[in-house]
């Protein structure tokens, strides 16, 4: 997968929290932002080989936590406030999808405890980290697309996405007398791991072959493909840094031109 050039903002003063750091997105947040001189801390369910290999490197550290567990999302939020976090990159969501009269309670249940339930309490969890040691700070959460509109096959997905936007307005709100900027991105089709489940759940859906929906996907993103998780990465790095510091309350599209607003 190709990996755009670009120029790192400097974040020597910074240090990050990854959330999701295993996923294609969220581990090319962590490689940039320690390019861009970051200290970076990272997180997921498991911490992954490639994760793994950039222990030996003095500004990263890792460590697991099951966000959807009360008890370690908490000790997640203490541990991150323990070493200084004032960057949070809210990116762990799962995804799930069927039919609008096929879907569970229990579908709804699992999406919503990560996707907005952890997020929630995450962005609150080192936001008052932020405040008891009167720091500025900025968090940058993950909405995406589906949440700017529903779509008929992604009901409970679409709803969390769009809770994501509504809590980063709201936080940013009522963060912005501390110093504390809220921001959002709404990433549109990324080529990454997780595309190739999703296109295999169109495919069970809408009776398609393998790779066919991901095909037609990408073919009408107005900019005529798939964006890679640099395209993301570059807006992540941005809104920590303080060539954004008179910005929030934003959601922000990386998304080819799928959605104007």
């Amino acid at each position: 997968m190709a990996k755009q050039i670009y120029s790192y903002p400097d974040l020597s003063n910074s240090i990050v929290l990854v959330t999701g750091a295993n996923g294609g997105i969220g581990f090319d947040i962590v490689t940039s932002a320690l390019q861009a001189g970051a200290k970076v801390l990272a997180t997921d369910l498991v911490i992954g080989a490639s994760l793994e290999k950039l222990n030996s490197n003095e500004r990263f550290i890792s460590k697991a936590y099951d966000l959807q567990d009360d008890s370690q999302c908490n000790e997640c939020i203490a541990w991150s406030n323990s070493l200084g976090v004032n960057v949070l990159v809210n990116n762990a969501a799962i995804f799930d999808m069927a039919p609008f009269l096929e879907s569970s309670l229990d579908q709804y249940d699992q999406l919503f405890s990560v996707n907005v339930r952890a997020m929630f309490a995450m962005m609150q969890g080192i936001a008052k980290g932020l405040d008891s040691r009167k720091e500025k700070g900025s968090i940058i959460n993950f909405s995406s697309q589906a949440g700017r509109r529903g779509e008929a096959l992604v009901s409970h997905y679409c709803a969390t996405k769009a809770a994501v936007i509504s809590y980063t307005q709201s936080a940013a709100l009522g963060l912005a007398s501390k110093g504390i900027r809220v921001n959002a991105i709404a990433p549109g089709v990324i080529d990454t791991p997780m595309w190739d489940t999703v296109d295999k759940l169109f495919a069970k859906y809408e009776e398609l072959k393998p790779g066919e929906k991901k095909k037609k996907v990408g073919k009408s993103v107005p900019l005529g493909r798939f964006g890679i998780p640099s395209d993301v990465t570059g807006v992540v790095l941005f809104l920590a840094s303080d060539h954004a510091q008179y910005i929030t309350g934003q959601t922000i599209n990386v998304d080819g031109g799928n959605v104007l607003s």
